[in-house]
């Protein structure tokens, strides 16, 4: 039975969709072809119809998840004052809710690790979404030379990734929390909280 292009891009498309959420929940390799397919409602005869490897795969499914979270952030800045874009994207990241979502969550922290051991040609690709990600990131950042808001960007980025690995990390308990307040505080530029003065002794007399 010959299907229809439209149905073959539809397909093509539901299969990215679904892998992007079980290759960030198990890894690149923590799940086999097989079952992506299943999950896709298809079998794993078809797969090479729409893919001519395991790796374009990973690379389209890793670059869909990409795209979602700097698409995601940018309709989340449009909904405040330029001011506060930056920090509503911070904060909508470094929540509880991101940490405990590993399929729906960002792509970066999920498969970085992995990314950085895979083929030149995968690192190309995640470089690039990377590098709109970042171009985004320094967007919201006002009256700010390009030069200067994409350092500062990429400065945040690093925060906020790290801060969330260390929270997936930690669990989910105080110190899950505690991590993700402090990747907040620190992303966003906030300074600690002061500590109390410390009482200086009187000199003794002689």
């Amino acid at each position: 039975m010959r299907y229809s292009r439209e149905h073959k891009l539809e397909t093509h498309a539901r299969i990215v969709k679904k892998a992007s959420v079980r290759i960030r929940e198990k890894g690149a390799h923590g799940i086999g072809v097989a079952d992506l397919m299943k999950d896709a409602g298809l079998t794993h005869g078809g797969f090479y119809a729409h893919f001519d490897s395991r790796e374009a795969l990973v690379i389209e499914a890793f670059a869909y998840a990409m795209d979602r979270s700097t698409d995601r952030w940018r309709k989340l800045a449009e909904t405040v004052p330029q001011e506060k874009r930056m920090a509503s994207i911070v904060e909508s990241y470094l929540t509880p809710l991101h940490r405990d979502d590993l399929g729906h969550g960002c792509a970066i922290t999920a498969l970085g690790a992995e990314i950085a051991r895979e083929s030149p040609k995968t690192r190309k690709a995640f470089a690039a979404k990377l590098e709109q990600m970042v171009d985004m990131l320094a967007e919201q950042i006002p009256e700010v030379p390009r030069k200067a808001a994409r350092k500062q960007a990429l400065a945040t980025l690093s925060t906020m990734v790290g801060a969330l690995v260390l929270a997936r990390i930690a669990g989910s308990g105080e110190v899950s929390d505690a991590i993700l307040g402090a990747g907040r505080d620190a992303a966003l530029g906030r300074a600690a909280p002061d500590k109390p003065p410390v009482k200086k002794s009187r000199p003794q007399s002689n």
